[in-house]
């Protein structure tokens, strides 16, 4: 995309991103995910630069520009490291989003401040063993008790799970009501109720922290109750356009590393004589990686400019994030492959690449999710 087609704020918040993600971030990913941990300090750091701020407005402590300011720096966050565009897409989308939307003064008031500027991080605890893409099928159980919500049950695959300081717990307070008997609540995670029971041991995003959950006798103020009661799958649902983007052009950073990477091992690697990049079957590939990188960034940035503006996405939001992980599976695996055998190993950064993407197809609504609900949206349509 030229850069012609952005404000020059947008540009400013790209660059600033970039340099971070390449100074900071990238020497550092392999590392991290050895470790199974992202850098506390590093976590520090994007919150301070306004990074983990930016679908929040000034008055809590963000740095609100628009969502395609905010789609190009998840890209180059998570072109140095899927696992902290993870951690930055997950904790705005829906760390931030439901409280932005949903949350009384008191509780924007009480939250917000900390978590536009990193001080915490937040995370989305709705996913049960036996529910993932069925939200509204949940175990969990939150009873009114003197003044109190009492919450017990299990979370699967809460991401940002161990660092997060508050979590937004969805459970069922009106089991006769069916879907209108799901609410959502606002639960710090140092509660002695909330228990984080293991970090999950992923294929990829190693450094993110993906963790399993108990909520046992988990006592909370009435207060902590988001949004209306009953409302909690409409909370849960309302945030998939902002949550669809962040992940689309997280896959889109992983994928353009792997392109970038493929290029310059293509650029030097001598075959038969010559670089490999001048056989062409080799150009080939990388023609067509550079063609679905492009075709998704402009998917992704008209849903995000949809978004900024105010207006509905949904399916906008669902092709961006169904096309850019899926694009990203490809771009990924052809890295790989333009590698060779090295591209099997762990001194090459492609394979972490090929790693990280897959899960991108999954999270957030699986692609299976997003054509459904396209397709639900083409119903609007006089075909």
């Amino acid at each position: 995309m030229h850069d012609l087609e952005l404000t020059e704020e947008q540009r400013m918040v790209r660059d600033m991103a970039r340099d971070f993600a390449r100074s900071e971030v990238a020497p550092n990913a392999r590392a991290w995910e050895q470790a199974g941990w992202l850098d506390n300090a590093t976590v520090a750091q994007l919150g301070e630069l306004g990074l983990l701020g930016m679908i929040v407005p000034e008055q809590w402590g963000g740095t609100y520009t628009d969502y395609v300011a905010y789609a190009l720096a998840v890209e180059e966050i998570s072109a140095a490291d899927g696992a902290l565009g993870a951690l930055m897409s997950i904790h705005s989308s829906v760390g931030c989003g439901p409280l932005l939307k949903y949350g009384t003064a008191q509780q924007q008031n009480r939250w917000l401040p900390d978590l536009a500027t990193g001080r915490i991080i937040g995370c989305f605890a709705l996913t049960e063993p036996q529910a993932g893409s069925e939200a509204h099928n949940l175990r969990t159980r939150a009873v009114l008790k003197n003044g109190e919500w009492q919450i017990d049950g299990a979370k699967q695959f809460v991401s940002n799970g161990k660092r997060a300081k508050l979590a937004i717990v969805f459970a069922v307070t009106d089991p006769e009501l069916g879907k209108k008997g799901l609410s959502a609540f606002l639960v710090p995670t140092d509660n002695p109720g909330f228990i984080v029971d293991r970090m999950e041991s992923k294929m990829g995003l190693r450094a993110s922290d993906t963790c399993g959950v108990t909520l046992r006798d988990c006592r909370i103020p009435q207060a902590n109750l988001l949004g209306p009661r009953g409302k909690g799958l409409a909370i849960a649902l309302s945030n998939l356009e902002g949550g669809r983007i962040g992940i689309a052009a997280q896959a889109l950073g992983i994928a353009r590393a792997a392109f970038e990477a493929a290029l310059g091992y293509a650029r030097e690697r001598v075959q038969f004589d010559k670089p490999i990049i001048e056989h062409q079957s080799v150009a080939n590939m990388l023609a067509d990686m550079h063609t679905r990188l492009n075709a998704a960034r402009l998917l992704i940035l008209h849903a995000a400019r949809l978004r900024s503006a105010e207006l509905p996405c949904l399916s906008e939001a669902s092709q961006a994030k169904l096309f850019a992980s899926e694009v990203a599976e490809y771009v990924c695996s052809r890295a790989v492959q333009i590698h060779g055998g090295y591209g099997y190993l762990e001194d090459y950064p492609v394979e972490r690449y090929y790693r990280d993407a897959r899960i991108t197809q999954i999270y957030e609504g699986t692609s299976e999710i997003q054509r459904l609900l396209i397709a639900r949206e083409l119903g609007h349509y006089d075909l």
